[in-house]
């Protein structure tokens, strides 16, 4: 079987929680995986494995579990499908502003009655757009002061991890090279 490229993405790094990325780097590759690098120090790597995106999941979670204390979340998308989330952005107008713009990778495809529920939440001026397993959210006036966002998962039913449109295609930069 064939080697795949994957972006895979934790959930919840940042502030007290860390990943040191020389260390994650280190296991991934000790664990088999190939062609592995991370993208700045907030839970974003790309690395190619023969495994489906689900074994990628689980093996990598154990992996950062056992040797590095983390238990949360792990996304994974091939390049593939993270080159379809970038293609499908429905809103191309605002991708001048990457860091106001966010792309949520979702561990799957939400309930169309709860994707109505966070549609109903959503007022002012942010916006957002769920195709199949990713979510695009426009925040004009900024990701932190962002009153909806922390509405997303809870609403959804789902872990999410969402990455602004700099990183997007960063990490999408980094599996085409693989």
């Amino acid at each position: 079987m064939t080697a795949t490229a994957y972006i895979v993405l934790f959930r919840g790094v940042g502030g007290a929680t860390q990943l040191p990325v020389k260390r994650l780097r280190e296991v991934l590759s000790d664990a088999g995986f190939g062609h592995v690098s991370t993208y700045i120090n907030s839970g974003n790597a790309v690395l190619s494995s023969s495994l489906d995106e689900a074994g990628v999941a689980m093996q990598v979670a154990g992996i950062v579990r056992k040797s590095l204390g983390f238990e949360k979340h792990v996304l994974v998308r091939s390049r593939e499908d993270w080159a379809a989330a970038i293609a499908d952005n429905p809103f191309p107008d605002v991708t001048d502003e990457p860091t106001k713009f966010h792309v949520y990778a979702l561990e799957r495809e939400p309930a169309d009655e709860d994707v109505a529920r966070l549609n109903a939440k959503a007022v002012g001026t942010e916006r957002f757009n769920v195709k199949g397993r990713t979510l695009y959210l426009h925040t004009p006036d900024g990701m932190g002061g962002s009153a909806f966002a922390p509405k997303i998962e809870p609403t959804l039913k789902l872990a999410a991890t969402a990455r602004n449109w700099r990183t997007v295609l960063a990490l999408d930069e980094m599996a085409r090279a693989i």
